[in-house]
């Protein structure tokens, strides 16, 4: 299987230049889609253009403290995801990945603080040996002795060793909401309904759309826990 993957071809949600060499790195397998995240190489190369070959990336993993939600990672092909944490140590330097408003995937700048936390939706939930096991959409999973958080909803937890839930935020009526899929991706909105898998939710300019409620993560009740804005 090739490493590589052309251009023209990579997803649509990554923001790169698309003419300009054939060929493009591709992501190792992960936990998150293809689609919603991209290889660090890309990032440090195409997007925060630390590096201009592929040598030079290579160079930095290898040598340098490059950590993603709180562990370092020498793989270049390595893929990292929505709000997901890059952080580059020896320079006190670190940056969260979303989705811009016109659907791309987007690098933001976050201080060191908000680097230790990250958001996370819940997408299973089981009993496992007398406790509760959470799974989340980045493929962390933590157990707890109880919790009412429910499949759809998001928490808060703190990166490192062991994942620590900090908050939770139900996906209820009147909570914000930012758009993972759909025609209006990486636009937020505040919930107005929830009709069996759809959810009514309402624009900051009063807008009301429809969208499937597997494609909500809940961010907040009056603002975002973490920075979402490019």
């Amino acid at each position: 299987m090739t490493n590589h993957l052309k251009r023209y071809f990579a997803p649509k949600t990554w923001k790169i230049k698309r003419k300009c060499m054939k060929y493009i790195t591709k992501p190792s397998p992960g936990t998150h889609k293809i689609g919603m995240s991209m290889p660090i190489n890309v990032i440090l190369r195409d997007i925060l253009e630390y590096a201009s070959t592929n040598k030079e990336v290579k160079f930095i993993l290898s040598n340098k403290n490059i950590l993603v939600d709180g562990k370092r990672r020498k793989d270049y092909r390595f893929p990292v995801g929505l709000f997901d944490v890059l952080s580059l140590s020896d320079i006190d330097e670190h940056f969260r990945v979303i989705l811009n408003k016109k659907g791309k995937l987007a690098v933001i700048k976050i201080g060191k603080e908000e680097s230790k936390t990250k958001l996370c939706k819940i997408t299973g939930k089981k009993a496992v040996r007398k406790k509760i096991q959470l799974s989340m959409n980045d493929g962390k999973n933590t157990l707890v002795d109880k919790s009412e958080v429910k499949v759809g909803d998001s928490v808060l937890i703190a990166l490192g060793d062991k994942i620590t839930i900090k908050d939770s935020i139900k996906l209820d009526k009147n909570t914000s909401i930012y758009l993972t899929g759909g025609k209006h991706i990486g636009h937020t909105g505040k919930v107005q309904d929830i009709e069996g898998k759809r959810i009514i939710y309402k624009t900051e300019k009063g807008d009301v759309f429809e969208t499937l409620k597997k494609y909500a993560l809940a961010i907040g009740k009056d603002k975002p826990v973490i920075s979402i804005a490019e």
